[in-house]
């Protein structure tokens, strides 16, 4: 798991390694410049002629310290101090003097059509003020330009914290994260400012954190490394027994999505309990399901199918009418098993709240933003503001773990906090969140714990996303596309 930090938890882990281990600052600075420089000619950059914009703060002084070493290798790099001189930190004011002792060229302004590259070092990760006067000009001279644009940490303007625009932000094709990624290279709209971000190691390591280690971090491929191990000897008993409850009259897709993808995860049973009226299609779509099917399913039916299933998810397609309330009352009162909560079930949820207090067995929702609007009485600005927060005081409050659907799913248990980075645009599509909930359900059937089965889920999923955009296109993308995938991403791993 990777760590995602917040400009106060940068500023610690910095100061740390600075005032308590004794690296100096310059010598992070030099490494910070280095590591830019050699990430613009990795990724092609054209340095015919280089402008550096820097501001006045240790962000601008690892702007001037790249300028110089450019200059060194026999490249035309020239600066533009936007800064105020009087603000100066004392490391930028040095690698600027390093400039000026060079003779190195400064100019006043942002000539239209005169650079190739134009590295960003105005503001660093610190930034909490929205950007105005002349620094707004600067932005806006940078983002009109044709020139190529490297951010130095994080584009200038865009909040380390959340992601949001502070009136402005620079618009960079390239950033380097200085040690970590910051939660606003990851949440929207500052992912998208940011262009393609790369990790750059300058010395900062997670021992800065002094044991006190940031609250949100993101899932990595050692996801992998948490699924249920596969034992030769073992037989479709040993591989879980899931239980989808999902379904009705002309919703026959969502039972066989969700079920489909429970089993594709590697469950050794998948049964689907659903209406009568979809017996004939999942028969003839899925196969391999075991099939519980009523038009009017009874409370014993709903009982015996819980007590054979390690797991169950229930609400894809379910409906809202008064048997599905009785189903999902009953579910919620008798299952002694891990549940996911979805869809429908949610929608009859934000009716009836104090139904999640029934039984004590862990619950996993997995609501997308217009259900959390409806379950938690945010508005959707309040939940667009701060998913984190408010996503994690709703899992502490009802004791639940909450997987918080958006363009980066957010999942927390209260108290441990993942955003997930994987997956695209193109799952945007109906029975997307029906294959994630019978994603979920399977690896809980296979004995997973809830909180890592919800992290591996969504991960999964977002890759099987992202495999199918580069085979379809996200604009072509169908849930079903998302199930072709789920077996490569897991051979994969």
């Amino acid at each position: 798991m990777e760590y995602l930090v917040s400009a106060e938890e940068m500023r610690r882990a910095d100061h740390c390694v600075i005032e308590e281990y004794g690296v100096p600052s310059l010598v992070l600075m030099e490494r910070a410049a280095l590591a830019s420089v050699k990430l613009m000619e990795r990724e092609g950059f054209d340095l015919s002629r280089v402008l550096v914009v820097s501001g006045s703060g240790n962000n601008g002084g690892d702007g001037f310290a790249m300028a110089r070493i450019l200059y060194l290798k026999g490249i035309e790099a020239e600066l533009w101090f936007v800064g105020n001189p009087d603000h100066l930190s004392k490391e930028a004011a040095l690698q600027k003097k390093i400039c000026e002792n060079y003779g190195m060229k400064f100019v006043r302004n942002l000539p239209a059509g005169e650079y190739t590259t134009i590295v960003d070092a105005v503001f660093g990760s610190g930034l909490s003020r929205e950007v105005k006067g002349s620094y707004r000009e600067v932005i806006e001279s940078i983002n009109r330009h044709p020139a190529k644009v490297f951010a130095v940490d994080i584009p200038s303007g865009i909040s380390s914290d959340d992601g949001s625009v502070q009136g402005i932000a620079v618009r960079a094709a390239v950033t380097g994260a200085l040690a970590f990624r910051k939660l606003g290279h990851v949440l929207y709209p500052g992912t998208e400012y940011a262009g393609r971000t790369f990790l750059l190691d300058i010395g900062i390591t997670k021992e800065g954190f002094k044991g006190q280690f940031p609250r949100v971090q993101a899932p990595d491929r050692g996801i992998f490394s948490l699924l249920p191990t596969r034992k030769a000897f073992g037989n479709k008993g040993t591989f879980g027994k899931a239980c989808l409850m999902a379904g009705s009259r002309n919703m026959a897709g969502a039972a066989y999505l969700s079920g489909k993808a429970a089993a594709i995860t590697g469950t050794g049973l998948v049964r689907v309990v659903t209406e009568g009226c979809n017996r004939e299609i999942l028969q003839t779509l899925f196969p391999e399901a075991v099939l519980t099917t009523e038009e009017m399913l009874s409370e014993e039916t709903l009982v015996n199918a819980l007590s054979w299933a390690d797991a169950a998810g229930i609400g894809p397609g379910l409906s809202t009418g008064e048997a599905a309330e009785k189903e999902l009352a009953c579910v919620l009162t008798q299952a002694k098993i891990p549940l996911v909560l979805d869809a429908d079930a949610l929608n009859i949820l934000s009716k009836h709240p104090d139904w999640l207090k029934k039984g004590d067995t862990p619950k996993i929702l997995t609501p997308h933003m217009g259900e959390m609007v409806r379950l938690s009485g945010h508005s959707m600005e309040e939940l667009k503001q701060k998913p984190l927060e408010l996503a994690a005081a709703y899992a502490k409050e009802h004791e639940v773990i909450l997987v918080l659907k958006d363009a980066r799913t957010v999942v927390t248990d209260g108290e441990r906090i993942v955003l997930n980075t994987t997956g695209n645009n193109g799952m945007a599509t109906g029975g997307s969140g029906d294959v994630l909930t019978g994603i979920i359900t399977g690896l809980l059937a296979q004995g997973m714990a809830p909180f890592e089965a919800a992290v591996s889920g969504v991960y999964l999923h977002g890759l099987a996303g992202d495999r199918a955009a580069e085979n379809t296109g996200v604009r072509g993308m169908l849930s079903t596309d998302l199930l072709k995938e789920l077996p490569g991403v897991l051979k994969e791993g």
